[in-house]
């Protein structure tokens, strides 16, 4: 008999992206053959997105251009923008299946099932009170260089504008023994480096009993031996309390990066998402994290756009930022999301203003991010060594400790494996060395 093929294409963060992992590995163990999404396969499997309006249409050409590659593949729609939007996504031609972020055991079943169907099934499922942490395992497959790790599911922050909250439901915390038994497996097919992530990563262990919170979980994981590196995927501000900054300057194997959601420099627009801090605080935990961590790298998101961000308010938005030069910064312009508060709020902002304020915010995130690269000229950095760099036959790419990308010469023996590195050059927001 013929192996079949699946293919699963992912959009999103980096949640979607450990997902995606779990479900080609549910795939793989049932004798298919997992493929890249833009070769021809019997299943496609399209993890959504629904942050923003941008994923949602994101989404929808994914499943078109399955769509094409075969017209008779079983294409199945996952994630958060199927848990959001089921009727309107089940709605799409070519679609043949549609579950949500949860309950995904038994996805190979239903493919199964769907394709003896005529009709798109609906299975996504509402979110029960009492929901677990769904335990999907990471089946690893080359390259063995980073590996994420998935901690905790859901949120119950509620932000103004965010429909993650009523797309992956209530907090769920895995169990610490779950997580340092992935961890182990993880670090023994090979993996230097961990990512831990999660939808509200610093809530882990809120919904737990015997008084475990993400500070106790990194002290455990800083003792699995052959763990070299251990990353959060992203952390809230009002999580990082003195403790866990405490465990995490005081970790060896914890990387010197942190990405902390800023949104916004304007408190009158904090307040308005329902972020449960001002810029004034923020600028004390940075300064904190930065005398106690010394030459960590800081990144963040931020938000344009917001209703009721005038151009004062987006100014004050605009020089805090810069004041806190942070090494990197991801900028997203606000996308109205049905179902949340903010869908509704006054003083909505016009597209155009929102693109010429995006465009400025992204020219500050550049010359932050050259700057932080440019003082690292001349020091020797340690380097998780990745692939083949695109650009530079010979040479190789990877991340250094603090999340700034290197490029040198190399060889594929490498790959895997962590490198001294001489930084020499800048090359835009990239360095170039060669090891030392």
């Amino acid at each position: 008999m013929k192996q079949k093929k699946v293919a699963v294409c992912t959009l999103g963060c980096k949640v979607n992206q450990y997902e995606s992992a779990t479900l080609a590995g549910l795939f793989r163990d049932r004798g298919y053959e997992v493929v890249d999404c833009s070769s021809y396969a019997d299943v496609y499997i399209i993890n959504t997105c629904t942050v923003t309006h941008l994923g949602d249409r994101k989404s929808r050409q994914l499943i078109r251009r399955a769509t094409r590659h075969n017209p008779e593949a079983v294409v199945v729609v996952t994630g958060c923008y199927a848990q959001a939007s089921p009727e309107e996504v089940s709605s799409i031609p070519g679609v043949d299946l549609v579950v949500g972020t949860h309950n995904r055991f038994g996805l190979v079943d239903l493919v199964e099932s769907a394709a003896k169907e005529k009709a798109p099934l609906n299975k996504v499922q509402d979110f029960g009170t009492e929901e677990d942490f769904e335990e999907l395992l990471v089946r690893p497959c080359q390259p063995r260089t980073r590996a994420l790790l998935k901690i905790q599911d859901g949120c119950e922050s509620f932000c103004a504008y965010c429909i993650v909250p009523y797309v992956r439901g209530p907090l769920r915390s895995r169990r610490p023994e779950k997580v340092l038994d992935e961890a182990r497996r993880l670090v023994n097919e090979g993996y230097k480096e961990i990512v831990l992530t999660g939808v509200h990563t610093g809530a882990y262990g809120q919904d737990l009993k015997g008084n475990i919170d993400l500070s106790d979980l990194i002290c455990k994981l800083g003792s699995v031996s052959g763990l070299l590196r251990l990353r959060l995927s992203s952390v809230e501000p009002n999580d990082i309390t003195p403790r866990l900054l405490e465990v995490l300057a005081g970790a060896p194997v914890f990387c010197r990066h942190l990405h902390i959601p800023l949104q916004s420099g304007d408190d009158e627009i904090l307040a308005r998402m329902g972020r449960r801090y001002s810029s004034r605080e923020y600028a004390r935990l940075l300064e904190a994290i930065k005398v106690n961590m010394p030459g960590v790298a800081v990144t963040t998101d931020i938000m344009v756009g917001f209703p009721g961000e005038t151009d004062r308010r987006f100014n004050n938005s605009y020089q805090f930022v810069k004041e806190m030069a942070f090494a990197g910064m991801h900028v997203f312009k606000y996308s109205s999301r049905r179902g949340t508060p903010a869908a509704s709020f006054t003083g909505q902002v016009e597209p155009v203003v929102k693109e010429r304020r995006s465009r400025l915010m992204i020219t500050l995130a550049e010359e932050m991010a050259v700057k932080f690269a440019a003082a690292m000229l001349g020091q020797v950095v340690t380097v998780l060594v990745e692939k083949p760099c695109r650009e530079e036959k010979g040479f190789y790419e990877g991340l250094a400790g603090n999340y700034v990308r290197v490029i040198f010469p190399a060889y594929e023996g490498l790959c895997g494996e962590l490198v001294a590195v001489r930084i020499e050059k800048l090359k835009g927001t990239i360095l170039e060395g060669i090891i030392d």
